[in-house]
């Protein structure tokens, strides 16, 4: 988030005091210690990958080492820009129609998100996490390790321990939690807009919308309806009226700015635009 803040040269809106002595130690002490352990694993990574030593080798021991870092690379940016288009869209969703998406493939984004009664939008949450889930499965492969400890083959030569410990994975769970997830989505929550206006995002939209178009996960859509019914669930504007309502009443949405929402899940979807969308369970809006 201090990195987001630096380049686009806006500060960090928080609520918190500055942090000064104890405090501002311990702070950057996590920092450093999470960006070291951070660069161990992916030194680990490459290392591995480079030599061969990657569960690729045995699952598709056809492909070159090169290969194998573009496949990591590859699958690590779409989990990534599905978490931050997740974060974007609901961010937006909140926001008047002439206020959603500033530039050709941002307009086109958020006419296949919105049109109709709104049924893309959970759709392409339904075909989001089945990516997710096969590219996880994929840089789970990349990045785990074919190493026998005792046989001298030991990553940066550790002992055989170390070796076994690393051999669970827990060095890509790191990796992915850090670069492929919560980076993105804090840039998404920053930025939501530059996020709908990248090409990239309307590619992936309509591939997740015809992954749920192919009905693997419609079961997904069944018990959301249960949910629905069971706890009684109503849409935002039965309890606080529209948008245009409000405004009418002089209770209008509090406007926050994207800008000053650096590196906080804030953002219009969170602290803005605090009222939600019809959605599609019911089937049109009567």
């Amino acid at each position: 988030q201090n990195l987001l803040s630096a380049l686009s040269g806006k500060p960090i809106i928080s609520n918190e005091p500055p942090r000064t002595g104890f405090t501002f130690a311990f702070f950057w002490g996590r920092v450093l210690m999470s960006i070291a352990i951070l660069g161990f694993c992916l030194a680990v990574v490459f290392k591995a990958l480079f030599n061969g030593q990657t569960m690729m080798t045995v699952k598709y021991p056809s492909l070159p080492n090169g290969a194998n870092v573009f496949l990591f690379f590859f699958f690590m940016s779409i989990v990534g820009m599905l978490e931050g288009m997740q974060i974007a869209f609901f961010a937006v969703a909140k926001l008047p129609k002439n206020e959603r998406g500033t530039s050709f493939f941002g307009q086109k984004t958020c006419d296949l998100l919105f049109k109709g009664n709104g049924q893309n939008l959970p759709g392409f949450m339904i075909g989001r996490q089945l990516t997710v889930v096969c590219s996880f499965f994929l840089v789970a492969s990349i990045t785990g390790l074919n190493i026998e400890p005792g046989q001298g083959n030991n990553i940066f030569g550790i002992q055989d321990g170390a070796q076994k410990f690393l051999n669970y994975g827990f060095h890509g769970a790191v990796i992915t939690t850090i670069l492929a997830s919560i980076t993105w989505q804090l840039a998404a929550s920053a930025f939501p807009i530059a996020f709908l206006n990248n090409p990239v995002t309307y590619i992936l939209l309509v591939f997740a919308l015809f992954l749920e178009w192919t009905g693997l996960c419609s079961g997904a859509w069944v018990l959301a309806r249960v949910f629905k019914s069971a706890l009684g669930i109503q849409y935002d504007e039965v309890y606080v009226g529209t948008p245009e309502e409000r405004m009418a009443n002089n209770h209008a949405d509090k406007e926050m700015v994207f800008g000053q929402d650096v590196g906080h899940l804030t953002g219009g979807g969170f602290a803005g635009h605090l009222v939600g969308s019809h959605d599609a369970l019911d089937g049109p809006i009567q």
